[in-house]
């Protein structure tokens, strides 16, 4: 995708981080952090931090450091906090419940305003306030409603299926829940989180003790 800036993960995964700390800051009545602050508040290398930084394209002073509110703002816009992307549900287990019901998505750019599944019992009931529709309305609902972004909390049987369908109607990332490593269009984005695996890791560093690295 010529023109697209593209961010190192290990970078994108530490600037929420980032973030609390800097929020923190300021409630505390701070108008400026250097990257040693944030460094410090997090054990960091502080250079680390500020090659992070520095994708934000916010300058900070010396003796001074970023303001917080443009370091904020320069976080927000690169992580895609500062968007609004709606999503919708499919697989509305308790999964899939306990993710709707979570707050703190929308306020990162993630808006749930559907649910899907094709258990009869659920189809028609709210969820946290968003209506649970049948699986066969999936593509009339997405194009009448533009959606972006999909999340799979199914099984992994069913998933590659429904992720067929889902690049057939334009949706632009799917955010997979199932074990199922999906096989999705070029250009379209698909991010695996596999609890069970992430269990075993750290099962394993739990009685090894070994570090995260």
């Amino acid at each position: 995708m010529d023109g697209v800036k593209k961010y190192p993960v290990p970078t994108i995964r530490r600037l929420p981080l980032y973030l609390r700390v800097i929020r923190e800051m300021a409630e505390k009545g701070r108008t400026a952090v250097s990257a040693t602050d944030i460094a410090n508040a997090l054990n960091f290398d502080s250079i680390k931090v500020r090659k992070d930084l520095a994708y934000t394209q916010v300058t900070g002073k010396p003796r001074v450091g970023y303001q917080i509110q443009e370091l904020i703002n320069g976080i927000r816009a690169i992580i895609g906090w500062d968007r609004n992307a709606p999503a919708v549900l499919i697989g509305a287990g308790n999964l899939g419940s306990a993710l709707m019901g979570f707050p703190g998505f929308a306020k990162r750019g993630l808006n749930f305003v559907a649910a899907f599944d094709n258990n009869p019992a659920k189809v028609g009931q709210e969820i946290h306030g968003r209506k649970v529709y049948a699986l066969t309305d999936l593509e009339r609902y997405i194009e009448d409603n533009h959606i972006e972004v999909a999340v799979l909390t199914i099984p992994a049987f069913a998933a590659q299926e429904v992720a067929d369908r889902l690049a057939k109607c334009g949706i632009r990332g799917i955010w997979n829940f199932s074990q199922l490593k999906l096989k999705v269009p070029a250009g379209m984005v698909v991010q695996n989180e596999n609890l069970v695996s992430g269990l075993a890791v750290f099962m394993v560093r739990l009685a090894t003790g070994c570090s995260e690295e």
